[in-house]
């Protein structure tokens, strides 16, 4: 198990639009049609985002149900729900879908931030609280979001009071406009900052994102590609689908002599409890 690595496909997010690339997934059945293709290409988890009818970021618990009923009918890809569908919706409403749906995994985005420098991204202390303990309650593993050094400490704060708990696995964000830059050198210094039993993935937005994916392979980490982060396969050249991300990133593991982890082996290297 220790030569596998977990490749998580974000297949939409919450902002990228069909302006950025018209070929983004939007309706819950063009999301669990892509799921199921990047899992055919070799994805073992699936960050599901969801968006309304106008193609704008939501938190509606219904769209996450199809959706996620709609994937779990075609596969048995881990399922990753997000917290964070956007900005202004309360702590009920980001927390419903992962309570009611019981993915195996849900992001955990430990703090608040400048979101784009426009607006704020708000995870407040008292919500960070409340979806630790109730992931905790329904055994939904946090995926601990870290767009800076300080999400990290703050996730080891919540360690020790019994709002998380052990083994934690991260997500370091790069790249996001009002966090860490997306560099080698800040992802080699994220790495040094990990719990001695954590497990971690990692990924770059936008025009370094390859560089990152290539760093984290070579730092022994697991990786996420997809829409949510990247509109173009290469510069000036949008992708058709999510499944050319997985299957570069497939390739690029090969080159190590390393090979990817199915959904069950990803269950098995992050601690998860599989619900269906």
């Amino acid at each position: 198990m220790s030569n596998k690595v977990v490749i998580t496909v974000a297949t939409t997010g919450g902002f990228t639009t069909r302006e950025n690339n018209p070929n983004v997934p939007l309706t819950p059945v063009e999301i669990a049609d892509e799921v199921y293709k990047c899992y055919q290409a070799g994805a073992a988890i699936a960050h599901i985002h969801v968006r309304d009818e106008a193609g704008n970021a939501t938190m509606d618990f219904e769209k996450f149900k199809e959706t996620v009923t709609l994937i779990r009918a075609k596969c048995d890809i881990v399922i990753n729900i997000t917290t964070s569908g956007g900005i202004g919706f309360n702590d009920d409403e980001r927390m419903k879908p992962f309570v009611e749906l019981l993915p195996e995994i849900a992001s955990y985005d430990c703090g608040t931030m400048n979101w784009q420098h426009s607006t704020v991204f708000e995870n407040t202390p008292a919500f960070l609280e409340k979806a630790g303990k109730k992931m905790q309650e329904v055994n939904v593993k946090p995926e601990i979001e870290v767009f800076d050094p300080g999400m990290l400490y703050t996730a080891l704060y919540y360690v020790k009071k019994g709002i998380l708990k052990e083994p934690l696995h991260f997500q370091f964000v790069l790249g996001a406009p009002g966090g860490i830059a997306a560099t080698v050198e800040n992802l080699v210094y994220l790495k040094s900052l990990l719990p001695e039993n954590a497990t971690w993935s990692a990924f770059g937005i936008g025009k370094e994102s390859t560089p990152i994916l290539m760093a984290t392979l070579a730092l022994g980490g697991n990786v996420r590609v997809g829409m949510e982060d990247n509109s173009y396969l290469f510069r000036g050249q949008l992708a058709e689908s999510n499944v050319q991300f997985v299957e570069r990133a497939k390739n690029l593991i090969a080159e190590l002599g390393k090979e990817i982890a199915t959904p069950d082996e990803a269950r098995q290297l992050l601690g998860l409890v599989k619900k269906v």
